[in-house]
């Protein structure tokens, strides 16, 4: 993880400095390779493939191929895990090495292709500034092109943060990337051959893999934009430079409200583009490319960051356009950022993406050769990065730094980076409801794929982690680094879930031992009050011990039907006192007979659930670290196993749809719904929000689960539409549709089917209903063979206008209920932030809370009563938490009877809320006979939003 302002503490305190390796010193030429030579074409099957794993990780654009599994002549090294070797950085631990001229690597096309990726290692120079060749590319044995390599991007040495001196111990970081187009598009079945023309310039070249993708043609050019070429003059041939010519342009967009468009080119940049309120947009990453550094004043470089927070995670020098953070209301899509740093320096910001921005989009980016791809230094909410391939970074790939909140990466694929692939890291101020989802992670020179530093309620799931190769493993979840404890510790709910790891932990040279695949430290204060789920995840293949808890106490764990399968040395490695429950935590292929090491006694302790095997032993082992044994995990991928999976009916087989929705509208819109249950924040409210990407969820194994939603009046409903997001995996879900015009009985609709929702169709299905006035619509699920539970993105309800009168409210005179009017009751708001839903205001749990779209006031919130009640009290709360500071909200309090017509039943005024008394407001006023409640916030010392878990109505 990169410090960007601030000296590098030693990752590992335990010891003080950076040990040698055993090996001692490789020179700069010549490293450690364990080789096997062949003239045979095939090689056998290697180990598993990140792209093995099915329904998890990235989806791609490309077809990846490993050397090792292609055609070739020359030598294959490895496998080998030890840091230092060759094949140790290469992906699945084994590589090809060319050494003489003729000799080749070759691909066999699968699918149609117009342009490949290759990742490959040259051996460094006397001098350590790398060294330039070239190798040929043929495809069917002709000649296409010439493609240049170098290491000039590759070869460190000694201790952190490291040089570029090849006299120094500790050689590492090898592997380099490039790519290039074909100029035309070949069709399966051709054959891709690298093959080395010339010693001269390089006496080996080592191929790694290679990623094959259909690019097409440039996105063409959108209407109405502006042209950082012909409207700016900036310099598509990359001889000049365009920094000002881009700030000049991203300006303009801001001030005219215009997208900014990159043509196709490479253009030159010798410094940040600062960008605000701004679209920046090209011709797609193979075609707009930007890059550059300055000449002289080697810490700039070619970058596109926001605008800096002062007193936020960045401290260096502010200069004025850089000043007034965070940027708001940024896109950038569809370029690449190839830029030009060849070593690392923590201070230096030459990332290819920085600054803060909030309620922003990075969407397609290619981020290579740069410091870090995205360092962002907040305070700033709600930055989602995804659709982006962050490549050959000297450290980190993404880092979300000081307090970034409701941030995301998804879909992402990052490779070959100098440190975490994806961190983030609460330094003073808290991260709060940030995820990792759905990305792919491979091969990580230093520390780990995925970590949290501190952090409260993070999402880390539906990964797919590979090739951690020291220092760290495939996910982290720790209170280490500065600034990591109290209110920025672990805290909340962290989620780590349906996440697959792969030859992940390996030996750190500081303290000369593994490092697990998934572990826990609790360095900087034990992690205390968090609850940790672990839940349906692979471990497989590890290079040490698949679980690992060390430096301080821990507790909250739960460990949830979890697969390991292969450990070099153990299951469970515990050298710090931690409370852990594991149920369904399945072991085999431990290399050691004790599968458990354990030198802390009884301080840790275990619960255990059913169905665990293979990890425990009452005598664990307590000595010397055993040397790793490799090998023992899978060659092929695990088959799906749902959490505690229970037996489900056959579904039928699902109804053809048919067609597009009537016309007429969705009537389910925004209309309240309930759900028998939920689980954590995938509340009923996302299924009639309108946004496929959020859903509800049931509680898992706990089938008949129902969702129901009232249309607000009797409605001729012909057709259901129900949707999950677009980017899951195949699934049929058994269900049948109930109606109703009172609320109170039910009859069938639609009888029991299987009804399946595969993402090559959008997820959707669409069910047609014998018409009839239904004023509540109900889906009962019963089975679903993706999940353990009732799953719905979207429940659209579909039909003809309004048959039946609109049912007289109850007399105003009814005696109200006792106790809190607002429970459970419909409420609406006029937006909200990620998944922080109105619903969750009368769920009666102050820990879940609403939050309206940022920097956006005024906002409201309203509840329906059901009925006009006198009301004299409302009761305010945020969650109790002490990580929730001391703010203060201006809010007025308005009323109705007939949610139409409203007056001010409490005139604006500032509420303080502190943890200090409960982070609880109390309103009174004259007794009132209201059905509608209206908060109507206008600002918020604590936060830009309006926030509040729980709003509670009394009449006395």
């Amino acid at each position: 993880m990169a410090e960007q302002t601030t000296p590098h503490h030693p990752r590992n305190r335990l010891r003080a400095g950076l040990a040698a390796l055993a090996a001692a010193a490789l020179a700069a030429t010549s490293v450690t390779v364990v080789a096997l030579t062949t003239t045979a074409t095939p090689a056998r099957a290697a180990g598993l493939s990140p792209f093995d794993i099915a329904g998890r990780g990235a989806t791609v654009p490309f077809v990846e191929q490993e050397a090792e599994r292609a055609a070739y002549t020359g030598t294959r090294i490895g496998p080998d895990r030890r840091y230092g070797t060759l094949p140790s950085e290469a992906s699945g631990r084994e590589a090809v090495t060319l050494n003489a001229v003729g000799q080749y690597v070759e691909f066999t096309l699968t699918a149609p292709a117009d342009a490949m990726t290759f990742r490959y290692s040259l051996p460094d120079n006397a001098a350590g500034t790398g060294r330039d060749a070239t190798i040929d590319l043929r495809a069917n044995g002709t000649l296409v092109k010439a493609v240049p390599v170098t290491s000039r991007y590759g070869w460190f040495y000694g201790g952190y943060p490291f040089n570029n001196n090849p006299g120094d111990t500790n050689p590492h970081h090898f592997y380099d990337e490039t790519r290039t187009l074909f100029g035309t598009t070949y069709p399966a079945g051709t054959k891709i051959r690298l093959q080395v023309s010339s010693t001269a310039q390089s006496p080996t070249f080592t191929i790694d893999l290679a990623d094959f993708e259909l690019v097409g043609a440039p996105i063409a050019k959108p209407a109405g934009v502006l042209d950082v070429v012909t409207d700016f003059g900036a310099d598509p041939t990359g001889a000049t430079d365009s920094t000002a010519k881009f700030q000049s342009a991203v300006d303009a967009g801001k001030a005219q409200g215009k997208t900014v468009w990159i043509p196709t080119g490479t253009f030159t940049l010798w410094d940040h583009v600062v960008v605000d309120g701004v679209t920046l947009r090209g011709a797609g990453p193979w075609y707009s490319v930007l890059g550059g550094r300055h000449p002289t004043d080697r810490k700039r470089a070619a970058g596109i960051y926001g605008k800096y927070v002062a007193g936020g995670g960045y401290s260096g020098q502010i200069r004025s356009h850089e000043a007034g953070g965070p940027s708001r209301n940024v896109t950038l899509r569809d370029f690449a950022i190839i830029g030009d740093i060849r070593e690392r320096v923590d201070e230096d910001q030459v990332n290819a993406l920085g600054g803060a921005m909030s309620n922003s989009v990075v969407d397609n980016l290619w981020l290579q050769h740069t410091k870090v791809g995205a360092w962002m230094d907040g305070p700033m909410d709600n930055l989602t990065i995804r659709n982006s391939r962050i490549l050959d970074q000297t450290a980190d790939g993404v880092n979300f730094h000081w307090g970034v909140t409701n941030s995301t990466v998804t879909n992402t694929f990052v490779r070959n980076t100098g440190d975490d692939g994806l961190a983030m890291w609460a330094q003073s101020v808290p991260n709060v409801n940030n995820a990792f989802t759905f990305n792919t992670v491979g091969v990580t020179i230093l520390a780990n794929n995925l970590v949290t530093y501190g952090g409260r309620d993070i999402r880390i799931t539906d990964n797919v982690t590979a090739d951690s190769v020291t220092n760290g493993g495939g996910i982290h979840i720790a209170n280490r680094y500065p600034g990591v404890n109290g209110p920025t510790a672990v805290a909340g709910t962290i989620t780590v879930a349906r996440n697959t790891l792969i030859r992940n932990g390996n030996s750190d040279y500081n303290w000369q031992f593994g490092v697990g695949a998934l572990w826990f430290s609790a360095l900087n204060e034990p992690i205390q009050g968090a609850t940790i789920n672990v839940t349906d995840t692979d471990i497989l293949d590890s290079s040490y011990a698949a679980l690992h808890w060390i430096e301080g106490q821990t507790s909250g764990i739960n460990l949830n039907n979890v697969r390991i399968d292969g450990a070099g040395t153990f299951a469970l490695q515990v050298q710090a006192p931690s409370q852990v429950s594991f149920t369904n935590v399945r072991a085999t292929g431990i290399a050691q007979a004790t599968p458990m090491y354990n030198c802390v006694g009884g301080s840790f302790q275990i619960t255990q659930g059913a169905g665990n095997s293979g990890w425990y032993s009452a005598n664990p082992y307590c000595g010397p670290w055993p040397e790793p044994q490799w090998g023992n995990g899978p060659s092929t991928p695990p088959s799906a196993t749902p959490t505690n999976p229970t037996t489900s009916p056959t579904p039928t087989a699902s109804p053809t749809p048919t067609g597009p929705p009537p016309s007429g509208g969705n009537l389910a819109l925004g209309r309240p719904v309930t759900a028998s249950s939920t689980t954590q924040t995938y509340v009923a409210a996302n299924a009639v929000d309108g946004n496929a990407g959020t859903y509800w969820e049931s509680a898992n194994n706990s089938f008949p689960q129902t969702l129901t939603v009232d249309l607000g009046t009797a409605r001729a409903v012909d057709q259901v539409v129900l949707k999950l997001p677009p980017g899951w995996e195949r699934r049929t879900q058994t269900l049948s549709v109930l109606g109703s015009t009172d609320g109170s009985t039910y009859a069938t609709v639609k009888a029991s089917a299987g009804y399946t929702f595969d993402p090559a169709t959008g997820n959707t299905v669409s069910i047609p209903l014998p018409a009839g006035d239904r004023r509540y619509v109900r889906l009962s699920f019963t089975a679903n063979t993706g999940w353990p539970a009732g799953q719905v993105a979207e429940f659209e309800v579909y039909g003809g206008t309004t048959t039946t009168p609109t049912p007289t409210p109850p007399p105003t005179t009814a005696p109200p209920p006792s106790g809190n009017l607002a429970a459970g009751r419909p409420v609406t708001e006029t937006s909200h932030a990620d998944v922080y839903v109105a619903a969750n205001v009368v769920d009666g749990n102050a820990s879940t809370y609403w939050e309206s779209a940022n920097n956006a006031f005024p906002q409201s919130l309203t509840v329906d009563l059901g009925a006009a009640y006198p009301v004299s009290r409302i009761v305010l709360k945020l969650p109790p938490s002490s990580a929730w500071q001391t703010r203060t909200q201006t809010l007025s309090v308005l009323g109705s009877t007939d949610g139409s017509t409203w007056s001010t039943v409490k005139a604006s005024a500032g509420y303080t809320f502190n943890p200090a008394t409960g982070n609880t407001v109390t309103i009174t006023f004259s007794a009132t006979s209201q059905r509608h409640l209206r908060l109507t916030f206008t600002g918020n010392t604590g936060w830009p939003a309006g926030q509040l878990s729980e709003f509670e109505a009394y009449a006395s």
